[in-house]
């Protein structure tokens, strides 16, 4: 069982929730841009939510089943068919053999997920599926998805009966992806390492004005094009630890927010740190957008986490019990 791709995306690759533990080796943890859809993806169609799941950015792949299988599409919507037909996405779908996967434009978001139940037969590298492009490792021979790849199938269950020999079925019920934030327009942080850093006015431009995300953004981290931010000191800052999210303030008073691919250490004053909840919100943003910070405390960050988290599990228990009763139709 597996899938081909008929016609190669401009950068669709193998991405699970990250590989953890290797910073200290340099390997940073990688994984998916937005994890919370990732995770959405694979509990529709009954996966673990650590199991792989293909990043797609649009133009995106095209794809051809070559095998029955349940399938699931999340993060944003690039008004997805099957066989020339719309299906929905944040729905199961089953697919038949030969059916044909492809995308044709953007409706909302940046980056779209699809997962494969039973997930996809590749190896792990340090204990992960994601593929990391610097180091040609993990995910599909370590690159992004190319024309003729065929990517196995885990799972071997026969599909075909509940299909009743239709191109596709899409079973009748949805994810709600809205897990109750209510911070619509702003970014929440939390002051870094070193804001006390920057001037009191800069300090306040950070939180009064507007930063655009520019075309020099990618997986490694968004560069933002902002009003020029100054610090109080020229004094180095000792390289140190970063994160996804880190926002770092570069020699020429820009800033940069690091993103999933970001190196382990960095040398520029981290001054704040995107909260975990929003991640994902930042992760489907794109070049033009504006971002809007706001100052939060570790206490918000940690109450909308959860919350979010909480929203995973319920969607957890309701797509379990939902898929286990359809199998057993």
């Amino acid at each position: 069982m597996s899938l081909k791709i008929f016609k190669a995306g401009v950068l669709d690759t193998i991405q699970d929730m990250g590989r953890y533990g290797y910073q200290h080796l340099g390997i940073n943890p990688g994984g998916a841009m937005d994890k919370f859809s990732a995770q959405v993806a694979n509990i529709l169609v009954g996966n673990s939510i650590h199991e792989a799941v293909i990043e797609l950015h649009f133009p995106a792949s095209i794809f051809i089943f070559q095998e029955p299988s349940l399938i699931a599409l999340s993060g944003a919507d690039f008004l997805a068919s099957i066989n020339g037909e719309l299906i929905p996405f944040l729905h199961p779908v089953l697919v038949n053999k030969g059916a044909i996967l492809q995308f044709h434009r953007v409706q909302k978001g940046t980056r779209a997920y699809l997962s494969v139940y039973g997930g996809f037969k590749i190896p792990e590298w340090f204990g992960s599926y994601s593929t990391n492009l610097k180091a040609a490792a993990g995910g599909f021979y370590g690159r992004a998805l190319k024309k003729d790849d065929e990517i196995s199938f885990n799972t071997f269950d026969h599909l075909t009966a509940l299909l009743n020999e239709k191109e596709f079925y899409i079973l009748p019920w949805k994810a709600d992806d809205n897990w109750g934030d209510i911070t619509v327009e702003e970014i929440l942080v939390w002051p870094g390492n070193e804001w006390g850093r920057l001037t009191e006015e800069s300090n306040e431009n950070v939180v009064m004005t507007s930063f655009v995300i520019t075309g020099q953004s990618d997986r490694m981290g968004y560069r933002l094009n902002n009003i020029p931010l100054h610090a109080i000191t020229n004094e180095e800052v000792i390289s140190a630890a970063v994160s996804f999210g880190t926002i770092q303030l570069l020699p020429d008073g820009r800033l940069i927010i690091l993103m999933a691919d970001h190196q382990t250490t960095g040398g520029y004053p981290r001054i704040a740190h995107v909260i975990a909840a929003h991640h994902s919100k930042l992760a489907q943003m794109k070049p033009g957008n504006k971002i809007y910070f706001k100052l939060t405390s570790h206490e918000t960050a940690e109450e909308l986490f959860i919350k979010q988290q909480q929203h995973l599990l319920q969607l957890q228990n309701a797509c379990t019990f939902k898929l286990e009763n359809f199998f057993k139709t």
